[in-house]
């Protein structure tokens, strides 16, 4: 029988790639859902393309649109941010994939994992901003959670067949970004179509953004707690600029298992919608001749201050990282708009932690709140920025 999928942002990078996946595996996979914010363009072709059940666009600015071009298909459409979130619920979905960007992956994340479906996770800030919850509640439902993060999915394929094993410790890769050996003085020259230009993955803007400043590294280290279980002093980041060792785990007797590959999105998201089994594919292969040589280093913090400020909220806990990741959805759209700098973003974002209000403990509204709190602290900022630039 075949798997039913529904994608939430079909239209980013990660949804585009993983209706791929599913076109090359017909036999495995069909389309049950699409949703989309604003790219209602891309979301009619890929409705007549896979004919799903049901769409939804969040902007409901573009229902009518979205309505008419889909009349003559056999597809229910949906608008607004109350579909998309409901449409997770329906009872004719067994994979959810949360591709969206950001903190808006949060609330259907968990009505899908409510309604028992099981989640391929590509949306980190939804463990970032609330992982203790999403964990409680994947527990309670009986979900798992498969990760599609290529450095997730690395860890999660080491410790398949390890269940009893110990970890001593994980190593999460980054390439480093564009700006990898940078000096502060070069960093402060960074335009936007330079942190634009990742050199090994293809992302969308927002994530190419957190790679060149190695937030999304970051994020990476505070999901990686909440996926398996780790103390952040279990959690070490390394600088692997060839991208071909995706993580590392080490183990209470010393060895360590390593997850290889060329960089290419689609294996870890078709290891997802298929685990346990693995699926043939027509993906490039690794050959070591063309790679001769693979190094590593640390990173540097001091000239990428955002990968401290990840480790500084994971060990403060409570909804710390929840502020973290507020004030960079802030700043980096900012940065896009050309409202600031490169080098402002992580002093800005350090504001903002240390203006927010901490709970230590906090629920599900507490982090709503808290997100609504600090996109208005982490904008005023950038305003104020803006004023003295002026």
């Amino acid at each position: 029988m075949r798997k039913r999928i529904a994608i939430l942002g079909s239209t980013g990078s990660i949804g585009t790639q993983t209706l791929e996946v599913i076109s090359q595996n017909p036999e495995h996979f069909e389309v049950e859902a699409l949703t989309a914010n604003n790219n209602i363009g891309l979301l009619i072709e890929q409705a007549k393309q896979f004919r799903p059940n049901v769409v939804v666009i969040s902007n409901s600015c573009h229902y009518d649109q979205l309505k008419d071009a889909l009349k003559d298909e056999p597809v229910k459409v949906y608008a607004g941010r109350e579909a998309l979130q409901q449409v997770v619920q329906m009872s004719t979905i067994d994979v959810v994939v949360t591709a969206m960007v950001g903190y808006s992956g949060l609330i259907p994340t968990c009505n899908a994992i409510k309604a028992g479906k099981h989640i391929a996770l590509a949306n980190k800030e939804t463990m970032v901003v609330a992982g203790e919850i999403i964990n409680r509640l994947a527990i309670e439902n009986r979900v798992n959670i498969y990760p599609v993060d290529s450095e997730h999915s690395a860890i999660f394929q080491c410790l398949v067949g390890e269940f009893n094993n110990e970890i001593e410790k994980i190593y999460l890769t980054a390439s480093g970004g564009p700006f990898r050996g940078y000096t502060i003085e070069q960093l402060a020259q960074v335009t936007r179509a330079d942190a634009l230009k990742h050199p090994n993955w293809d992302m969308g803007p927002k994530i190419t953004i957190d790679s060149a400043t190695l937030m999304n590294k970051g994020f990476e280290v505070i999901e990686a707690k909440w996926l398996f279980g780790l103390k952040p002093e279990q959690i070490d980041v390394i600088v692997h600029p060839q991208s071909i060792i995706h993580s590392i785990v080490q183990f209470c007797d010393g060895s360590m298992k390593a997850q290889m590959g060329l960089p290419d999105m689609k294996l870890p998201i078709q290891y997802a919608l298929n685990f346990p089994e693995r699926l043939s594919s027509a993906f490039p292969r690794f050959s070591f001749l063309d790679y001769p040589k693979l190094t590593f280093e640390q990173p540097n913090t001091k000239n990428f201050r955002n990968l401290a400020l990840a480790f500084e909220a994971l060990n403060q806990g409570g909804n710390m990282p929840c502020i973290l990741n507020a004030a960079n959805e802030v700043v980096v759209q900012a940065f896009l708009t050309e409202k600031i700098s490169f080098l402002q973003m992580p002093e800005i974002i350090e504001q903002a932690m240390e203006k927010a209000s901490f709970t230590k403990n906090p629920n599900l509204e507490d982090y709503v709140q808290t997100d609504k709190e600090v996109r208005i602290i982490t904008s005023s900022i950038v305003k104020n920025w803006l004023i003295h630039k002026n």
